[in-house]
């Protein structure tokens, strides 16, 4: 069975010394017999079996080294073992990258982030629960083994696991914080210039924007009041000054009478945040996604009407990234893909835990139209994937029957249901703040089904 987390039996902290096989695999790399041996020398020579099953044992120790990207067939270190064999005279900053490899180029995030949401449900963490648990997420590893166990012992020791499976949140961010958007660089900023610098980086390009409208937008994702009157002073201002955008006057007038600022991002600003962001969300997604990623909204949607099934599958897939990037939502999985349905739908899982946790269920469909019955698929599957959340985004209309129906779910139950329809991206394409008004739209009309009578 095809595994989803890395093969890692008898490659674990607990039976090898990670600086050690990276210096045998330095020396001995080409010749894949002599690091075989080499290894059943330095670590298994003493057990009590047959010396075939000792070089079984250091066998899969290579199989396991080859199987988180530190060497390849032949034994021979990869770019990134060659990294890690020039860090192995410091252990600690050894184990903090190999973590932070294994977390987001392996699939770890997805365990620690299905380990937690384990633990948040009461329930106690083990093998075939995790099994059953990731599994939901898309990640499958083959029954009966032991792969996220080896992994919990790599993040062991770079401290993002202490006593079992506890995950050291203030470590996992720590050795995070160099590969996403809260970087070093920004740290000292104020927490109103980092929201609209991040809200400005997940808006794409390079704009130029209007600086009310990315205001606006950084207050409904990140829930931060800002000083209309001071907005230049205590943000525009400083964030110019520190070289991540530039600002010119605007002509339209913003209701009060005054011009907005256009805020342009400088190369700096997509170097230290915008790249970050973008290489974080690639390393999730599949290769031929990723090109898409860093196309501009317009440019996806040109290409949903290819005549081509898997070009549109793959626009579809980039087209719900793209929305849910512009609300800072965490990609989670991918449950079906486009190329599946003939470029006609995809269903995506994001999450977020900005003051509460909560699940979305993103459904993109490339048809005319959304009908009653794929509004009830969705809804049936939040008791499997424990949603709040369900957004239906459609290059075409919503259905009336599949709106009343949305209405009913939403006037029962505690979930709502966004609907996005092709008009509404045409708007968020001439202008990415424009999302704000579609949700605030969608929310106003779920509050108003979910009114109380008291």
């Amino acid at each position: 069975m095809k595994s989803d987390l890395p093969f890692g039996s008898e490659f674990s902290p607990s039976q090898v010394r990670l600086p050690h096989l990276l210096e045998l695999a330095h020396t001995l790399g080409g010749d894949g017999k002599a690091f075989e041996d080499a290894v059943k020398a330095a670590y298994f020579a003493g057990n009590a079996t047959s010396d075939y099953n000792k070089g079984k044992l250091a066998n899969n120790a290579k199989l396991g080294m080859i199987a988180y990207g530190l060497i390849d067939r032949d034994a021979n270190l990869t770019e990134f073992g060659r990294k890690l064999h020039n860090l192995r005279a410091d252990e600690g900053v050894l184990h903090t990258e190999f973590a932070r490899h294994i977390l987001l180029n392996l699939n770890g995030m997805n365990l620690v982030q299905c380990i937690q949401d384990i633990q948040a449900a009461g329930e106690v963490v083990d093998l075939i629960k995790l099994r059953e648990w990731l599994a939901e997420r898309g990640i499958h590893f083959p029954r009966g083994g032991k792969h996220p166990s080896m992994m919990r012992l790599w993040l062991e020791k770079a401290g993002v696991f202490t006593g079992g499976w506890r995950v050291d949140e203030a470590r996992l961010r720590e050795i995070l914080g160099a590969s996403t958007a809260e970087i070093e660089t920004l740290a000292a900023l104020s927490r109103e210039q980092r929201a609209y610098l991040k809200t400005l980086a997940n808006m794409g390009g390079d704009g130029p924007y209007f600086s009310n409208d990315v205001e606006k937008l950084a207050s409904a994702t990140y829930g931060i009041k800002f000083n209309e009157k001071n907005l230049p002073k205590q943000v525009l201002y400083p964030l110019e000054q520190a070289g991540y955008i530039t600002l010119s006057r605007g002509t339209k007038e913003d209701g009060r009478g005054a011009k907005p600022f256009l805020v342009t991002a400088t190369d700096q600003l997509i170097a230290d945040l915008v790249n970050p962001i973008l290489d974080q969300i690639e390393r999730q997604t599949d290769s031929e996604l990723r090109p898409l990623l860093r196309k501009p909204l317009g440019d996806i949607l040109t290409e949903l009407k290819s005549t081509d099934k898997h070009i549109r599958g793959l626009a579809l897939e980039a087209l719900a990234f793209k929305l849910m990037r512009l609300l800072d939502l965490n990609y989670v999985a991918t449950r079906l893909r486009g190329a599946a349905t003939g470029g006609a739908e995809v269903d995506l899982i994001f999450e977020s835990v900005r003051l509460v946790f909560s699940r979305w269920q993103i459904q993109c469909k490339n048809t005319d139209r959304v009908s009653l019955d794929d509004v009830a698929k969705e809804v049936g599957l939040t008791h499997v994937l424990k949603s709040n959340v369900i957004v239906m985004v459609t290059t075409g209309e919503v259905g009336p029957e599949a709106r009343r129906y949305a209405n009913r779910i939403m006037t029962d139950s505690n979930l709502c249901v966004v609907m996005i329809n092709g008009n509404d991206l045409v708007k968020i394409q001439t202008d990415p703040t424009c999302i704000v008004d579609v949700f605030h739209r969608e929310a106003e009309h779920a509050m108003r089904l979910k009114a109380l009578d008291l």
